[in-house]
């Protein structure tokens, strides 16, 4: 793995992520006793040596945000009530100077061991960048490192999350007023989606890799996803200001999007077991989306979380998921109203449950 954050950022941005990473370190120590420390990595694109590097006025900068993870002896659930919130003021406080958002995820290296093979997981074994400890941390964790592992619904789980991005998109396209930064934003979105939909077919195929530029290698002959999937790659390694009109972005958006539903439809046909002309028979359709999860679970999360009107059934025996699937076909794809209170509702549970 490249001792490097970036791939050609400039020693300068080089030397003050290392500064950070620093600082993180210091951080961490003094709020974790070293009797339950076990490990602190960052992991995401600086971790992976892939990190996006925005070319500004005063030079090279970071952009998105900085991922660690910090891996704590015994109970995880114990450890994020006893942790997370010092953490969470700790990336607040680092921020600033950082000059991008600085994440926290608490682990323990058993759980991990323990846990089922997700994309997530696939891509901090096989790429981090270790500030305590060392790979010994990561023993039994073999099966993490195989992407042939990673269930079909984690690609279901990336377009949702992508094509979300999407519909945040479109409401802002969709707005009176349309700034520097909600085309800013509506590029944002539209340059990870177009990056998500290669993305979510390699890792349909059991082909995914960790490297972005891999990927793109890996990516078969579609000529509309593998260009798309260049711009994706391109931005996530060099991202920019968009300074683009509505339009240019509203045909863009379009573009993307229809690619998105043929996708989406394909991939949720293969793991469902069943064909959907529309997003709007699929979001009609009473099969349950999200079956991994058990019943007590779920009810147990809608008893938990307010009833917001999303435009679609909520029943109380489903993964909540279901619901925002449902929604993102028939506001994204179909013609149900994108209005302000069902976009609130959406993005409430959006960041509960993506």
């Amino acid at each position: 793995m490249s001792r490097r954050f970036t791939l050609d950022g400039s020693e300068k941005l080089e030397r003050h992520l290392e500064k950070v990473c620093d600082a993180v370190r210091d951080g961490v120590k003094t709020l974790i006793p070293a009797s339950k420390l076990e490990g602190l990595a960052l992991a995401g694109g600086y971790g992976r040596g892939e990190g996006g590097v925005l070319v500004t006025e005063d030079g090279d900068a970071p952009y998105n945000d900085i991922e660690f993870f910090v891996f704590i002896r015994g109970s995880t659930f114990l450890n994020e009530r006893r942790f997370k919130r010092a953490l969470h003021a700790l990336g607040e406080r680092l921020t600033p100077s950082a000059g991008i958002e600085v994440e926290f995820k608490v682990i323990s290296a058993a759980e991990l061991r323990r846990a089922e093979t997700s994309m997530f997981y696939y891509d901090l074994v096989m790429g981090h960048r270790w500030l305590i400890g060392d790979d010994h941390l990561l023993r039994g964790c073999a099966h993490h490192r195989n992407a042939s592992h990673i269930p079909l619904r984690e690609a279901t789980r990336l377009l949702f999350n992508r094509c979300s991005g999407l519909l945040f998109a479109k409401e802002r396209l969709q707005s009176p007023a349309f700034t520097a930064d909600d085309a800013d934003f509506v590029a944002r979105n539209i340059a990870k989606a177009q990056l998500a939909l290669g993305d979510a077919l390699l890792a349909a195929e059991g082909r995914y890799h960790w490297s972005c530029r891999e990927r793109h290698r890996l990516l078969g002959a579609d000529e509309a996803v593998r260009r798309h999937h260049a711009i994706g790659v391109e931005f996530k390694l060099h991202p920019h200001r968009s300074n683009e009109s509505r339009e240019t972005l509203a045909e863009l958006h379009a573009d993307v999007t229809e690619l998105a539903r043929g996708i989406f439809l394909n991939i949720e046909a293969r793991r469902l077991g069943l064909l959907y002309a529309t997003p709007a028979e699929y979001a009609k359709d009473r099969l349950n989306k999200c079956p991994e999860q058990p019943l007590w679970k779920n009810i147990l999360q809608h008893l938990r979380t307010p009833h917001v009107p999303l435009g679609v059934p909520q029943p109380v025996e489903r993964h909540p998921r279901e619901s925002l699937l449902h929604a993102l076909c028939l506001m994204l794809w179909e013609n149900l109203l994108i209005t302000r209170e069902r976009m609130l509702a959406y993005t409430t549970l959006w960041h509960r449950f993506n």
